[in-house]
This record gives structure tokens, C-alpha cells and sequence, in this order.
């Protein structure tokens, strides 16, 4: 038997496209003569698809999309996701399921056991989870079809689970695990994925295809990574990350094994290769083309820059220069060094006039009072309100430029600098956007090195620098990520030698400034905990304020 894996760029309710998309796919595993193509979770509809599995006309054309898929499982077997009615009144409405399509027709579908509701999943919102499982017999092999979650309590040691769907089917004496999955990406998730795939492997010592969605939708990335498992628990292939494609094995060569194949997984290239991807996905799946954003001679908007470049061509982007009269000329200069290194167009605004216009209409309500964080703001807003000008004019979408510490921290000013259609680092902490500019540099110098080298600065005030209103990056980079990744209460934090006065500081300020992140662009997730839909927090919240 030979059986095809497709991981395939899908879009969120577009069944014309995702159907096509399948088709095609389906078409080229015939031409490389499989028996059985899988394709991912929830291929018909998009993953997720939320609050849309609420429409009824929503799962009628699932439905119709499954329908066309079996009139073309001929000759050929399709392994499909796609939601499917709950007929038993008591429970929720759908199922998350899996549909063997072979002769034209729907010959077996499995339902999903574990719905995974933490982090950015919410399933058991919609799907009721299966009470059955049955191994399905095809060509004389017998299949145990799961779907993503279903293999992650492997021998029930998951904590958040009381049942392992692949234990209750194997008195049922299968001969392959095939596992359809929508598993989002994280810059650790590929290795964390191969040990749980491992771990299922040498538990029932049989062989497993996992097939994964690649693309992105809105802050969600999907790297592919679809992997082959081998019985004797090497990688017989893992598939390239964030690239569509369809390949055939053949059943007895991954059972015999002693092929070993992965892909190597450098932390910076994943971050770099993931947010050209959201990037890419966001602008084409919505119908955009160009883009804009503010470049001001610092690090974060130039590494933005570059990204945005590399993902739409430098033709379809533009940045605006809009120094102050508190910029350094070097900023202006290392701003259009970056431009041009980069073929991209900008343009030069100086804000200091609009500044004096604002301060002048202000002046009679505001005399008394000195120049403070007010008129620090007024600066970022007035760049925000010509930024979003351009766009209005030219149907450019603005790109934010804040990264993870920043948008932690609140140190950003709504309607100002926090404007943008999509958050590109608002996932990527100051101290890896510097590894990786260094990253973007490794080849040629496309960011100029002064950009790298000088301390950061908001340029909104004489001689002003970043640490003035924060802890170095290097103290505050580690607090954040042990709070907002791992979880660490203050005092674990403390004890893990960070400084008391500093800890409370930092984790205050996270909390006050929840407010902020509810106002600000979908952040495009790279980590295991990014701002956003993976982490719902209360605005109004007393913990550590």
C-alpha cells in the first residue's frame, strides 16, 4: 500500500478555494500512485473556523465539499477533515471528523476524542467529542484514524484528558496510525511534536503519518512539518516547513524503517521564515497587496521593514521618514540607507510643524503645565494619523513595528505607534529582534550596523533612551518570557535570582496595560504564549497591580 501526505495552505470558509486546493492534490497523489491521500483537520473549512460552525449554511457546504471529494475517490481513497452533525439531540451539534472517502462514496468517518479548549483552541465550544472508535480495514490494512489531539495523551499521561483514543482501538489489532492535524506553529513546537509522534510509535510499535496544515490565518502560523514515523521510531520524513506539497510512501518501506530524515530546526530561521508567511498569508487571503509603515531608524521598524520586503516584494512596500525635531540625523540617515539597501520607496515628513500646530491649538488649556509624557505621545500620534493617511490614500495596510517587551510592557502609545493592521514582532521579544537582525545581516549588511549597535530610543524628547523608563532588555526580556510563557508567580521568579524591586516592576506593568493589548493588531503567534487569543486575560484584574 502507498500513502500519500498533503499538507496544503487552506482558507478559512473559501470551500471554492479549499477545494480546489484539495483536488489538486488528490490529483497528484494519483499521479504518484498512492492508494490513500490524507489531507489535514478540518481541510474543508479552514482551521478554525470559530464562531462560523455556527451557520448552518456553513456546514451544508462542508458538506457539499466532502460530497465533491468522494465522486473524485476513485481509484484513489481520500482521508479528509471536516465538521459532521451530531445526530443525538444531548450534546453539541458537530463532531470534528475525519471522512474515508473511497468508490465514490463515504465509507467511514471517525470522530475527534480530544478537543483540545486551552491556549488558541477552543473546540469544546463547538464539537462533542467521539464515544467511539473503530478500526477501518482498507486494501487489506487495517487504519486507525485519529485526529491531532488524539495522540497527545499517549498511555493517558496527559493531565488534561481521562481516555486515549489510539489504547481503545488496540484490541482492534491495527497495522498504521494515520493522524490529520491543524497543528499551529511555535519556534519549539516541531521538536515537541516529533517526541509526542515518538512516543505513540514505540508505545504500539506501529508506524505513523501525521499530515499538517501549513499557511497561516490571520495570527495563526502553520509550518507543515508533516512527519512519517518509522516502527523503530525514527523520522523516515518530515516534510519542509512552510511549503505546500504532496508526497507518496510506500507502507512497507516506512514499516522496514531504518531511514532517518528531518529537518534541521534553527530558532531564528523558523522566526524569520514564519512571519514571511503570516505576512504573506494575512495580505493575500484578505485581498491586500501593499503595505506601509513608519521607519525611524531603529531596530524593531527596520527588521519590520525587511520582513514586510521579503514577503510582498520591495515594490509593494512603502515607508514614511517623519523625524521630530528631538531625531537624530543619524536616524534619518540609517532610515534611508535601510530604503534604499532595501529598493523600497519612502518618504521624508517631518512632524515638527504638525507638533507645533497641536502644542500651539493646545497651549491655552495646557500652559500651566510642563512638557511630560503628553506631548511624548502627541509625537507618536501625529506619525500614526499620517501613516494611516497613506494608507486611507494609496490602500496600503500599516504594519506595526512594536515588539513582545514593548507591547508587555505598555510602552506604546494607542492610536500613536500601536496603530496597524497586523502586529509582526508583537510575538518576537527586543533581544531576538536583535538576534534577528543580526539573523537578516548573516549574508550581507542590509540593516545598517548603527541601527544594531545604538541603544534603543523612542526619540521623543532630548537625549532619551529606552532604559530611562525601563530595565535593560537583557533584565526585563528574561522576567517577561518566565511570567508570560511559563506561568512563574512573582516570587518563583524572584527566586530564580532576578531582582525583587525590578520582578514587581515589570509584572505590574504587564498587568496595568492589559487595556492596551485589547486595542492593538492581531499579533502573528511564533511562541508557545503570545499576546492575543492564546492569552485572555481580564483588563479590570487587581492580581499584582
Amino acid at each position: 500500500m502507498k500513502i500519500a501526505i498533503a499538507q496544503l495552505n487552506l482558507h478559512i470558509g473559501n470551500f471554492e478555494g479549499n477545494l480546489a486546493v484539495m483536488l489538486r492534490a488528490v490529483e497528484e497523489a494519483r499521479r504518484q500512485g498512492a492508494d490513500i491521500v490524507c489531507l489535514p483537520e478540518l481541510a474543508t473549512v479552514g482551521y478554525p473556523p470559530r464562531d462560523f460552525l455556527e451557520f448552518d449554511d456553513f456546514i451544508q457546504l462542508a458538506n457539499h465539499s466532502v460530497g465533491e471529494l468522494a465522486k473524485a475517490a476513485q481509484g484513489i481513497a481520500i482521508l479528509v477533515g471536516s465538521p459532521s452533525r451530531n445526530p443525538v439531540p444531548e450534546g453539541k451539534d458537530l463532531y470534528n471528523s475525519a471522512y474515508f472517502l473511497a468508490e465514490g462514496r463515504i465509507q467511514f468517518v471517525q470522530h475527534k476524542t480530544l478537543l483540545p479548549t486551552y491556549d488558541v483552541f477552543d473546540e469544546y465550544r463547538y464539537f462533542e467529542p467521539a464515544h467511539e472508535w473503530t478500526v477501518f480495514e482498507y486494501k487489506g490494512r487495517r487504519l486507525a484514524i485519529s485526529i491531532c489531539e488524539d495522540i497527545w495523551n499517549v498511555g493517558n499521561e496527559n493531565p488534561l484528558y481521562k481516555i486515549c483514543p489510539i489504547d481503545e482501538m488496540m484490541d482492534q489489532k491495527p497495522d498504521v496510525i494515520l493522524n490529520i492535524s491543524a497543528s499551529p506553529f511555535a519556534y519549539d513546537h516541531a521538536a515537541e511534536r516529533i517526541a509526542v509522534i515518538r512516543a505513540n510509535v514505540e508505545r504500539y510499535n506501529l508506524p505513523l503519518f501525521y499530515v499538517n496544515h501549513t499557511g497561516a490565518q490571520t495570527e495563526l502560523l502553520f509550518d507543515g512539518g508533516s512527519v512519517v514515523m518509522s516502527p523503530d521510531g525514527q523520522v523516515f520524513d518530515e516534510l519542509p516547513y512552510f511549503t505546500e506539497m504532496v508526497r507518496t510512501y510506500d507502507l512497507g518501506e516506512v514499516m522496514r524503517g531504518g531511514v532517518h530524515r528531518e529537518q534541521t530546526r534553527d530558532k531564528m530561521t523558523l522566526i524569520h521564515d514564519a512571519i514571511l508567511e503570516g505576512i504573506r498569508n494575512y495580505f493575500r487571503k484578505l485581498g491586500f497587496k501593499r503595505a506601509i509603515l513608519g521607519l525611524s531608524g531603529g531596530i524593531d521598524s527596520a527588521v519590520v521593514a525587511v520582513l514586510a520586503a521579503r514577503a510582498l516584494g520591495p515594490e509593494n512596500v512603502r515607508v514614511l521618514l517623519m523625524p521630530s525635531q528631538f531625531s537624530s540625523d543619524h536616524s534619518v540617515l540609517d532610515a534611508r540607507k535601510l530604503a534604499e539597501n532595501l529598493g523600497i520607496q519612502y518618504d521624508l515628513i517631518p512632524i515638527q510643524s504638525v507638533f507645533e500646530s497641536y502644542s500651539e491649538t493646545l497651549k491655552p488649556h495646557f500652559w500651566a503645565h510642563p512638557f511630560n509624557l503628553t506631548e511624548e505621545n502627541l509625537q507618536a500620534r501625529i506619525r500614526g494619523m499620517l501613516l494611516m493617511a497613506f494608507s486611507n490614500k494609496f490602500g496600503h495596510i500599516l504594519l506595526n513595528t512594536s515588539n513582545k517587551s514593548e507591547i508587555a510592557v505598555g510602552y506604546g502609545t494607542l492610536y500613536g505607534d500601536l496603530c496597524g493592521g497586523l502586529s509582526v514582532i508583537g510575538d518576537v521579544y527586543k533581544t531576538e529582534v536583535y538576534d534577528l537582525a543580526r539573523f537578516i545581516n548573516k549574508d550581507a549588511e542590509v540593516i545598517p550596523e548603527n541601527i544594531i549597535t545604538k541603544p534603543p530610543s523612542a526619540e521623543l524628547r532630548p537625549n532619551q533612551k529606552d532604559s530611562d523608563s525601563l530595565p535593560e532588555y537583557d533584565e526585563l526580556d528574561p522576567i517577561l518570557f518566565q511570567y508570560i510563557e511559563r506561568r512563574q508567580s512573582p516570587q518563583d521568579i524572584i527566586e530564580m535570582g532576578f531582582d525583587e524591586a525590578t520582578v514587581r516592576r515589570a509584572l505590574r506593568l504587564v498587568n496595568i496595560n492589559e487595556f492596551k493589548r485589547h486595542q492593538t493588531a492581531p499579533v502573528l503567534r511564533v511562541s508557545s504564549k503570545a499576546f492575543g487569543m492564546g492569552r485572555r486575560m481580564p483588563i479590570v484584574g487587581k492580581y499584582l497591580a
